[in-house]
């Protein structure tokens, strides 16, 4: 399988005696738990529990580099920047030209992406251009195994962790302690009131453009987000798909019709009523 190279991604390091501790009563990700050659994704949310932004982070010796897309990059420095006070931080741009992602048998160095390793593959990601240019072979990947980022797929500030699998796939804690945003998503975790969720999407022809509606009987279910051919992905009611699937209610993509799917790897499986509806 090839290797991608992803020039919209952007790299920040991030330094210091307080590095660890920065970030780990920050972010999303519990980055004590995090292997030395594992990449998670993470998030900044805001206190009402949205993604502010979105990331991937992992270890490179003592610093950490957060990789995120490149028209975020700038915000994120600067409000990473505003936390850090005075603790012993540095923040500095990577020297690298986007990031390539490679996966399978070329997946060789790099740091391993924990949200394909859920799906059983195994995908690296490293700085710099080190592969061909069409980012459509990573947009079918992704589309096939549930692998969501935002702007394709959801906008900042419009989406909960849960939305795009978070709590699932390596880039939410319950365990590590506060951060900011914490006590929104643990209340929908113990709650099970999580309702919006990632699905693949399928269809006998091509699918129309990202951003059309899905509906299931003239009404809303979620919005197409990654287009890749046939295949897709979108953030959608779930309890309402559930019924529309229950009571054999066509789902539709604008005219397409589609089929949804949980990703395998989630564990989640469509309720058919909005009260059995699964966290």
């Amino acid at each position: 399988m090839p290797s991608v190279f992803l020039p919209h991604r952007a790299l920040l390091r991030i330094g210091g005696a307080d590095a660890g501790s920065f970030l780990q009563n920050l972010i999303t990700t519990d980055i004590v738990s995090m292997a030395p050659d594992e990449a998670r994704p993470g998030a900044l949310l805001t206190p009402q529990g949205k993604i502010l932004f979105d990331f991937m982070i992992w270890r490179d010796g003592t610093d950490f580099v957060i990789e995120t897309e490149r028209e975020q990059f700038e915000a994120l420095t600067k409000r990473l920047t505003m936390y850090k006070l005075r603790a012993a931080v540095t923040l500095a741009p990577v020297d690298a030209e986007g990031v390539t992602v490679s996966w399978d048998s070329d997946a060789a160095d790099g740091a391993a992406d924990s949200r394909f390793a859920r799906a059983g593959i195994t995908l690296r990601r490293q700085a710099g251009k080190h592969g061909t240019d069409d980012a459509s072979l990573y947009d079918g990947l992704r589309a096939a195994h549930g692998v969501v980022t935002s702007g394709a797929d959801f906008a900042l500030q419009d989406a909960f962790p849960h939305d795009v699998l978070m709590d699932l796939n390596g880039g939410l804690s319950f365990k590590k302690g506060c951060y900011v945003g914490q006590e929104v998503v643990s209340r929908m975790q113990h709650r099970g009131t999580a309702r919006r969720r990632v699905v693949t999407v399928s269809a006998g022809t091509h699918l129309p453009a990202s951003g059309t509606e899905i509906t299931a009987g003239g009404k809303p279910v979620g919005t197409l987000g990654t287009v890749s051919g046939k295949s897709g992905l979108a953030i959608v009611r779930i309890d309402r798909a559930g019924e529309a699937m229950a009571a054999e209610t066509p789902l539709l993509a604008g005219d397409v019709p589609v089929t949804l799917a949980l990703p395998g790897w989630s564990g989640l499986a469509f309720p058919s009523t909005s009260d059995e509806a699964s966290a």
